[in-house]
């Protein structure tokens, strides 16, 4: 009799967990744009794009942002871009002041992200915490395309050097 009970129990719960309807999908997968967005001007040695920036030249801070052609979108406009330490991410474009004043309007498949280390330090420094040699600047772009379908890139860096 108690076989015939175990025997019972295990079948009840075989057809219990068999039974399950819901589909939860998958748990753990990459969050890829179906459109790319790609930084032609920026190197890759591990995870970031990055460029490299002279203080004391006072170079530019420039981020060519492209989309493929073959998409058969164009990019509207840089919409806002969160920027900060090295520690920015999708959550800081979401809740962060906008680093722009206006939007940038794209050309085609590109547009142009252009700012200097001396706007970066007085929208997101003080004049305790300089921007110094050897430091690393971090932005994120919300790019919004023709038909209004809005894209978050990934972060790049900016390696500033003497």
């Amino acid at each position: 009799m108690k076989k015939l009970i175990n025997i019972f129990g295990l079948l009840i719960a075989l057809i219990t967990i068999t039974s399950c309807e819901k589909d939860y999908g998958v748990f753990n997968s990459d969050n890829i744009a179906p459109i790319p967005v790609t930084f032609p001007n920026a190197t890759t040695h591990g995870f970031d794009p990055f460029i490299r920036v002279s203080l004391a030249a006072n170079d530019p801070i420039r981020f060519e942002l492209s989309i493929p052609e073959s998409s058969g979108r164009t990019i509207k406009e840089i919409t806002k871009v969160a920027a900060g330490a090295n520690a920015i991410n999708i959550a800081t474009l979401n809740t962060g002041a906008n680093y722009l004043s206006a939007p940038i309007p794209g050309e085609g498949t590109k547009a142009v992200f252009t700012t200097t280390i001396a706007e970066f330090q007085t929208k997101r420094r003080t004049a305790t915490t300089p921007v110094a040699a050897g430091q690393e600047l971090a932005f994120i772009f919300l790019v919004t395309l023709d038909d209004n379908t809005q894209i978050v890139t990934q972060r790049v860096r900016v390696n500033v050097i003497q």
